[in-house]
């Protein structure tokens, strides 16, 4: 049997023995060069054969004295013989030992056998925009189609109550590709643009050997008063490819398909933000594209152009040339679609996969039943809108399988990997809401996390206790092998993964400007910084649209609710670290 230690989930099998017997092939005969032209060194060693070839029979006696000579040269030069010996022997343990490893990215090579080889793994980051917790067959929803990702989720690990830490999109963003809560950040709000120097998961990577890209939706900036050709701050990655909107701008989608179908250029557009027109209308700019004027109606539509030229097929699409042109490694990528984020247009053959009269509505209290009428959160509406939100999430599940294919085609799916995560979720019509964003309701602050990688993540694990997006970012860090910086605020969840810790967070917090949101098991606490407070009680009938907070029966809960905030803001301190004691 071998005396080899069992590897640990994860690890990555030790380099193959034939590279090592070449690498330590390669030594001996650099030593043994070396060592010899040491020897060789003397001229009448040289001289001697020389003239062993060139010289006449009759010179062979001063040739045989010349090598005596050689064999029976001086103490002196026999150290400075063993000196370069050594000097050159240490050359080589030198550059098998430093340079090897730089010619081989990712890897740590030692040829003596004291190291095993090392590989980090790839990144795959898929992000959508808006989708809630349940918007996935895995979650237990048998209304939506979403088998690639529930395969997904059955060959890793699936968190059931993950929570972001601010309703909307920017903040929630920075804040997951940081490892930092928004207050840290100072961008609690939207329109607040990202400093160019924020430690990003990129340039945490960086001095790993990471190759980094987002394709798609970054929005680390507000996209309605600017020139989307203009060169995009980096913020640590080596390659991008940014649209924040479907059409909306002259930017990599709108390239991308220019590129293939000029005369569809007219399709893409699912209608201008009304910051956007605010802005074009102000500056005079017409960029001679077709933008739909229902942008903001609650109906679905069909998207106008070939389905292979969606913003969600441009996304997949350039994902999958990044990785087929990184197979090297290590690389990481944010794959950044926009769906299923309103206006609800996807391709027909998605649209198909639903019919209004199937899906169901949701469950009102009394009061907030009777404030429904006919156009106004109607169940004509209510369904009308859910199809057109689960067609969006089921075409990204269609490209979603398209680049985990590819990554099996390339041979690097078991050493990659892959996240999916939202960030945020979707009223749908809870609460007779849209969009998302203020209170941050479980239907908006909670949304999927789905973690796959190899073994290391057992198939099929579901982790029900509570995890915040900032804990995503230390445990890629942990299962790339690279030490976690002391600022970032979440912790690993490799331990809830692997099954070695049992217990998630006591409580997630979510912020805005303003505002705390804090969520427990049971309840749902909002503290305003007018001193307003509002609870609810998750657990009853109807319990997120009942403010208990002046309720006496529930001031015991209300006072622990308060104290697990003041807890959770204290435990999230990171203090600036001391250079010396004083």
């Amino acid at each position: 049997m071998s005396s080899e230690p069992p590897r640990q989930p994860g690890q990555t099998p030790p380099l193959p023995p034939p590279f090592a017997q070449f690498v330590q092939f390669v030594d001996s005969c650099l030593f043994c060069f070396f060592c010899f032209f040491s020897f060789a060194q003397s001229a009448q060693f040289v001289g001697c054969c020389c003239s062993c070839f060139f010289f006449s029979f009759a010179q062979s006696a001063q040739f045989v004295g010349c090598c005596c000579s050689c064999f029976f040269f001086s103490f002196v030069q026999f150290v400075q013989f063993v000196d370069r010996c050594f000097f050159f022997f240490f050359c080589c343990c030198f550059f098998f030992r430093i340079r090897v490893p730089c010619a081989i990215r990712g890897r740590s090579v030692v040829i003596c056998g004291m190291e095993k080889s090392v590989k980090r793994p790839n990144i795959l980051l898929l992000t959508t925009d808006q989708q809630r917790f349940d918007a996935l067959g895995a979650a237990g929803n048998d209304e939506i189609h979403t088998p690639n990702l529930d395969a997904l989720a059955a060959g890793g690990a699936r968190f059931t109550r993950h929570f972001v830490q601010n309703p909307v999109c920017m903040p929630s963003r920075v804040s997951f590709l940081t490892g930092q809560y928004p207050s840290t950040l100072g961008i609690t709000h939207m329109a607040v643009p990202v400093p160019a120097e924020a430690i990003t998961l990129p340039r945490l990577l960086r001095h790993y050997g990471y190759t980094s890209a987002n394709i798609g939706k970054l929005h680390f900036l507000p996209h309605a008063n600017r020139d989307h050709r203009d060169i995009h701050p980096d913020y640590g990655f080596d390659h991008l490819e940014i649209s924040d909107e479907p059409g909306c701008y002259e930017d990599a989608y709108r390239a991308w398909v220019r590129r293939q179908a000029p005369d569809q250029m007219d399709n893409l557009s699912a209608g201008l933000p009304p910051a956007t027109e605010a802005w074009q209308r102000t500056m005079r700019i017409d960029d001679g594209i077709h933008h739909p004027p229902q942008r903001h109606e609650n109906t679905p539509r069909v998207f106008a152009g070939p389905p292979h030229l969606t913003h969600t097929a441009f996304v997949a699409d350039q994902t999958m040339e990044f990785i087929a042109n990184h197979t090297g490694g290590p690389w990481m990528c944010v794959a950044g679609f926009y769906s299923p984020h309103a206006p609800w247009i996807a391709p027909g053959e998605f649209m198909d996969l639903y019919d209004p009269a199937r899906l169901s509505v949701p469950a009102f209290p009394e009061e907030v039943d009777a404030r429904r009428k006919p156009g106004h959160f109607d169940d004509e509406e209510l369904r009308a809108v859910k199809r057109g939100y689960y067609a969006m999430v089921s075409e990204v599940d269609h490209h979603v399988g398209r680049i985990l294919t590819r990554l099996e085609e390339l041979g690097v799916a078991d050493e990659t990997i892959v996240v999916f995560w939202s960030d945020h979720g979707e009223w749908l019509g809870d609460h007779l809401r849209y969009g998302k964003g203020y209170p941050a309701h479980d239907c908006v602050a909670r949304v999927p996390l789905i973690l796959r990688y190899g073994g290391a993540a057992p198939a099929g694990t579901t982790v029900d206790g509570i995890v915040e997006s900032v804990d995503v970012i230390p445990t890629l860090l942990d299962y790339c092998a690279i030490p976690i910086p002391c600022h970032l605020q979440g912790r690993s969840l490799r331990g809830l993964i692997e099954g070695t810790e049992n217990e998630g967070r006591r409580s997630a917090l979510t912020e805005l400007t303003g505002i705390r949101i804090l969520r427990t098991e049971r309840n749902r606490y909002i503290a305003h910084a007018d001193g307003r407070e509002q609870l609810y009680d998750l657990e009853a009938d109807f319990g997120e649209y009942h403010d208990l907070a002046g309720d006496p029966a529930f001031a015991a809960t209300l006072a622990g609710a308060r104290a697990e905030l003041i807890r959770h803001m204290l435990e999230i301190q990171r203090p600036t670290p001391r250079a010396w004691c004083y």
